[in-house]
């Protein structure tokens, strides 16, 4: 028996096409990136029903909820239709309240054409309609800033406070959903002026504003003697070099990490928002100040809470959270080995990626890299007054935790001296903090658009200029003391930084013998 299979009704040429299927531009938050996504929805004839589509999450499967609320109270009518709403690209997952605004609006305008090409739109749905804020905004935005990809957006008006700190971009807000709609229906697209304006100090070099704050919450007058620590301090604040302190328990080597926050060089306005950034990703409120970040993780932090990780979801941890300020380690050799030696990148390529089955993400960790440390277990093997309890064999045990390849990317390091009743203070963080604005413009005029801690193998030989006198020192040093090629660059880099302090053209022969002094001893 043959059977006539039978495939389906064709649909009639020349039948009418009274389907519309409208798009609105939102976003989704992939690690620290923004990824573009298009909603778009039609109503069909079949069952009612309401589906969201595109690997959504659960957040957005509840928008469902919300925007039926919104819309039911704002007197719209569900028609007896399949709603279809779909998230495209269909093959990235989508995640956050902030697209709820965008379906509702699909929804409620399902009868008009919309045609607004280039208008973003976020918000999260209240049950009476309320358009509110959400965590992923200001990152979201400020992504798709930086990727040139947005000029304008509907945003809830109660996020206007901290997004208008991004520029470039035209702010249309709302606090309903009435009045979205009502903007859309009437084509009236008046974006908010307001513009924030940084309170900060700030001065203008090549037409670029640099901003920073003369608040010292601790001050540098606080740490009594410590003359060779505090100098190594200002140096690595002015180039914003890697800088480890060793020393015996109660010497000041904490007090001078947590004040080096104030002294530090000056921010512009990209740099202030893409900490604002990472701040947001975290779930912090930014006060959008030029005072760089400082984080100081416990040793028994895990390698997932300081690098940043997650089975399913990737997240930032503490070296993202320190991005362009300082990731201070107290007690360094208590820290893991993992740890440790995954810092070796970050240190280099100033960037973490983290690779995990279910996520990829690579976000910038510009680091200052700070730490403190005792001469042994006990840490009274440096004290002329205390014995020290450990044996030799615990000394090793305890230095070696730190391998070469770690400490070679570490720029100044310091043997802090003993306690004395005599000790006096002798420079305050407003001086020191003058000096580093001193050394900053020098840097700038010169053209460099990383700090001296920061410059690549090309930047350092076309900045870092020797005199013949430290020429000659520095090739001496070499030989003595086998240097590596890492180790050369590191002293190059503070002999920078210390001949920006003196005010020479050229690193001269004083700039390089001090450089040398703050080698590491092996």
């Amino acid at each position: 028996m043959n059977a006539k299979a039978d495939s389906g009704t064709p649909p009639k040429a020349d039948a009418k096409k009274d389907v519309i299927v409208n798009r609105l531009t939102c976003a989704t938050i992939e690690g620290v990136n923004a990824q573009v996504i298009e909603v778009e929805a039609t109503f069909t004839k079949g069952l009612p029903g309401f589906s969201v589509v595109g690997l959504a999450s659960s957040d957005i499967q509840e928008a469902k909820e919300r925007c039926k609320s919104a819309l039911l109270t704002n007197g719209f009518t569900f028609p007896p239709l399949k709603v279809t709403v779909n998230l495209s690209p269909s093959d990235i997952s989508k995640k956050g309240t902030h697209i709820d605004l965008a379906i509702a609006l699909l929804i409620a305008l399902h009868k008009t054409d919309i045609d607004e090409e280039g208008l973003y739109v976020f918000g999260e749905l209240g049950l009476d309609g309320r358009v509110k804020t959400s965590s992923m905004l200001f990152p979201l935005i400020l992504s798709l800033k930086e990727q040139g990809v947005i000029k304008r957006a509907i945003v809830p008006k109660e996020a206007i406070g901290y997004l208008s700190h991004i520029s470039g971009v035209e702010f249309i807000t709302v606090e309903t959903l009435d009045e979205a709609i009502r903007i859309f229906n009437e084509g009236t697209f008046e974006a908010n002026t307001q513009r924030f304006d940084y309170q900060s100090e700030k001065f203008i070099l090549d037409e670029i504003p640099y901003y920073y704050e003369k608040k010292y919450e601790s001050d540098f007058s606080d740490v009594k003697g410590q003359r060779i620590a505090k100098r190594a301090s200002l140096i690595a604040a002015a180039g914003m070099h890697n800088f480890l302190m060793e020393g015996s328990p109660g010497c000041g080597k904490s007090m001078i990490a947590k004040r080096l926050k104030d002294i530090l060089p000056p921010l512009t306005e990209e740099e202030i928002l893409s900490i604002a950034k990472h701040q947001f990703l975290d779930g912090m409120t930014p006060h959008f100040s030029a005072i760089r970040p400082i984080r100081a993780p416990h040793h028994t932090a895990t390698s997932a809470s300081v690098f940043g990780g997650g089975s399913i979801q990737a997240k930032i941890g503490e070296v993202a959270l320190a991005h362009k300020g300082i990731l201070f380690f107290d007690e360094l050799p208590h820290f893991s080995k993992q740890v440790l030696e995954a810092l070796r990148e970050p240190l280099q390529d100033r960037r973490v990626h983290i690779a995990r089955v279910n996520a990829k993400i690579e976000y910038e960790a510009d680091i200052m890299f700070v730490a403190a440390q005792n001469p042994c277990p006990c840490g009274n093997l440096l004290s002329k007054s205390k014995p020290c309890r450990c044996s030799e064999m615990e000394i090793k045990r305890y230095q070696n935790k730190l391998s070469d390849p770690f400490l070679d990317r570490i720029d100044l390091f310091v043997v802090m001296q003993e306690v004395s009743s005599e000790d006096r203070s002798d420079i305050t963080s407003a001086q020191m903090h003058h000096a580093v604005l001193n050394a900053f413009k020098s840097q700038k005029a010169r053209g460099q658009e990383r700090l001296n801690g920061k410059l690549s193998e090309e930047e350092i030989e076309t900045y870092c200029i020797l005199e013949s006198e430290a020429e000659k020192i520095l090739e001496g040093a070499i030989q003595k003391f086998a240097l590596s090629h890492r180790s050369i660059a590191s002293i190059k880099k503070v002999g920078r930084t210390i001949a920006d302090l003196n005010g020479h053209e050229r690193i001269e022969r004083a700039d390089m013998l001090e450089a040398l002094s703050y080698r590491r001893r092996r």
